[in-house]
């Protein structure tokens, strides 16, 4: 008996076969960053292994596209199409991240320190 390459053991599946032989998604508005949240009331049923397994990830909340890449160890490129399908059909909702506040200047914070001070 000969040994399975590791290819086989890991299952791996050609990113055209997942994608359906398209390399680019229905919508270029994917960040590595955006944030992806499931609808709970779409049916999984029709969808593909990976489709399926991605709604089951974003049922528990929202998670940006990197980490579904990472959890599903699929290349990026590959996440994204099937992304794609799943906002084109319904079954997920996306969102920019939020933007992370500006810091104030330290001229304005030493104001407000000088007129804390001056108070007490």
């Amino acid at each position: 008996m000969t040994p399975a390459t590791p290819r086989r053991e890991r299952g791996l599946v050609r990113p055209y076969v997942v994608t359906d032989g398209r390399s680019h998604p229905t919508r270029n508005t994917f960040d590595l960053v955006t944030l992806v949240m499931a609808h709970s009331d779409r049916p999984l049923s029709g969808l593909s292994p990976e489709k399926r397994r991605m709604m089951e990830l974003c049922l528990g909340g929202a998670l940006s596209v990197a980490e579904i890449a990472g959890h599903l160890a699929l290349p990026v490129s590959v996440t994204k199409v099937l992304l794609g399908d799943l906002v084109d059909s319904g079954h997920l909702a996306t969102r920019a991240p939020i933007p992370s506040a500006q810091l104030p200047e330290a001229q304005i914070l030493q104001e407000v320190l000088d007129g804390l001070r001056a108070r007490l």
